[in-house]
């Protein structure tokens, strides 16, 4: 076989330490991450005083609210390529740029239909960023580490979610015009820009473009400052010889190893979307329908919310620990079953608890999500296919709700949950049966770096 040049990226940086240039680049995810979670709930938040003020109606929300999840699945697909020919780290500036532009535009719309504009250039944006910073961070980090640390962003991210719906509670009621300055929050995104300069580019994409020489000077960077905080470091393992990689684009829809994660984990991100947009979108409207007062539940609603921060938590506790799959599978059962008992239930105090556990388990299957998807291609295939499925799955929510609504007008309340509860069930046995398990790599990994090597990198397979 022909001698291919490579830098070894992969192995290089497996056998790495966490250091202060992992933290710092945790810290800069973390950050849009963080803007990301405030803007994506801003128009939801808004909407009710836009209605007023513009004489908008419910299905005018309606068209916007969905019209956002066909800007999150173009936007998600789009950055995938672009990640694939630009790089991850210029990609993931422009996408976080992106969308903190629109959002600021949103400061100045005149009338529902150019805030809807906005509003799915904006979401375009958010799903474009998600899915670069979850390939950025797959592709720097040890592979025995990166799903901790994948999760300990979104940890801090999602905190962007009860401090904006705090600063909107105080600004909004200011005056007829204040609903403006929570499109102005989710704008200070583009403070993402002061990280920029202390990031690297992703070493595995570079020696995948061929651009070996770049590659060697950003893992000689990363090396140094390694060393001098840890001191010397082990020799990497040797990458045995590869065979001709596809060519990246959606031609390499035709290869297998290329197809099969992709129809997977469409699979789970729809079922994620359906089941959890369901929940969180409908939970309050539903409760109120059935009898409970708004003021209620809303503030019911509000006190799960606070399960969110605590699952990411939870899953960086044992994203690195277990299998990453079967930890995917008991979570969702988890998700399916408390979600079923919120909707059974009128009980104030259940409902908080089921709704609790349902926030806490729906953030940390997210963040485990996060972690897995990236581990099944390679690096010619690995943004392509984690924005399609992400996309997809965003896609999907542009017909949920619609979905719904009309179980909840046919069949009745409790109906809505058995469907969801269904769907998250569903994810979780596709999961079971079909999806790869990566946490023998990741452990043959760790065992390399502690004995000052590391073994050759291993293709998951079904």
């Amino acid at each position: 076989m022909q001698h291919i040049r490579t830098t070894n990226a992969a192995n290089r940086l497996d056998r790495l330490p966490i250091t202060k240039f992992h933290k710092r680049t945790i810290l800069a995810v973390a950050f849009a991450y963080f803007f990301e979670f405030a803007d994506i709930n801003t128009f939801a938040i808004t909407a009710p005083v836009v209605r007023e003020q513009w004489g908008a109606d419910v299905n005018h929300v309606a068209y916007v609210t969905s019209l956002s999840f066909v800007g999150m699945f173009v936007g998600a697909v789009v950055a995938g390529g672009l990640a694939d020919r630009l790089g991850r780290k210029q990609t993931l500036t422009v996408t976080t740029l992106w969308f903190t532009v629109w959002s600021f535009a949103c400061v100045f719309a005149w009338d529902i239909w150019s805030l809807g504009v906005f509003r799915v250039l904006t979401s375009a944006g958010l799903s474009a960023m998600t899915v670069v910073a979850v390939v950025y961070i797959s592709e720097l980090f040890p592979s025995a580490k990166r799903g901790k640390f994948q999760a300990y962003a979104i940890v801090i991210g999602i905190c962007g979610t009860p401090v904006t719906n705090l600063i909107a509670s105080a600004v909004v009621p200011m005056s007829d015009w204040s609903w403006r300055l929570v499109y102005l929050w989710g704008s200070l995104g583009a403070l993402f820009l002061f990280f920029v300069r202390r990031l690297e580019e992703s070493p595995q994409w570079l020696e995948s473009r061929g651009r070996h020489d770049e590659a060697e000077a950003v893992l000689t960077r990363i090396e140094a400052h390694v060393t001098a905080e840890h001191g010397p470091l082990p020799e990497p393992q040797q990458p045995k010889p590869k065979g001709p990689s596809v060519k990246p684009g959606l031609g390499m829809l035709k290869d297998k190893k290329f197809l099969y994660p992709t129809l997977l984990l469409s699979v789970l991100w729809i079922t994620q979307t359906i089941g959890f947009f369901g929940y969180s979108s409908w939970a309050p409207t539903l409760l109120a329908a059935e009898g409970v007062s708004v003021e209620d539940s809303i503030f019911y609603v509000a006190l799960t919310t606070v399960g969110a921060p605590l699952g990411s938590f939870l899953a960086a506790m044992v994203t690195d620990r277990f299998e990453r799959k079967w930890c995917l599978v008991v979570f969702g059962l988890v998700i399916a079953a408390s979600g079923l008992l919120y909707g059974l239930t009128f009980t104030p105090v259940l409902i908080v608890v089921f709704g609790f556990l349902v926030n806490l388990f729906e953030r940390g299957y997210t963040a485990l999500a996060y972690a897995y998807a990236p581990e099944l291609y390679g690096t010619e295939g690995r943004s392509l296919g984690t924005s399609i499925a992400y996309g997809l799955g965003r896609l999907s929510n542009a017909v949920g709700p619609l979905m719904i609504a009309g179980v909840y007008n046919g069949i009745g309340y409790q109906a809505v949950f058995m469907v969801i509860a269904g769907t998250w069930t569903l994810g979780a046995l596709v999961l079971a049966v079909f999806g790869p398990a990566t946490r023998r790599r990741r452990l043959a990994a760790e065992a390399a770096a502690a004995a000052g090597t590391r073994p050759t990198s291993v293709t998951a397979t079904p």
